[in-house]
């Protein structure tokens, strides 16, 4: 997979925003990439260096619509980027 299309959105929230402070970036990534992968495709994509690279996996959950109507929020697998010190992405 080419690693550009790992990364699908920067996850924009009052914690991740917080978080850009201390030089930590929140992407939504593809669930099969690796730590690896996703420094690389935050370096082609955002010209920016990774120091470390945590993942989380969030996984689905049940939800219902009324009394009878049964569906499923999607999981996804989010990604905490720190970039090297001086260095920032600039997400809006």
């Amino acid at each position: 997979m080419t690693s550009v299309f790992l990364i699908k959105k920067p996850w924009v929230t009052e914690k991740s925003t917080e978080l850009s402070a201390l030089g930590k970036y929140v992407f939504i990534v593809e669930p099969g990439a690796t730590k690896q992968e996703i420094k690389k495709a935050v370096k082609a994509v955002y010209k920016v260096d990774a120091v470390a690279v945590n993942v989380v996996n969030r996984p689905a959950k049940r939800k219902r619509f009324g009394a009878n109507i049964k569906g499923a929020q999607k999981g996804y697998r989010k990604a905490i980027v720190t970039l090297k010190a001086g260095q920032k992405i600039d997400i809006q």
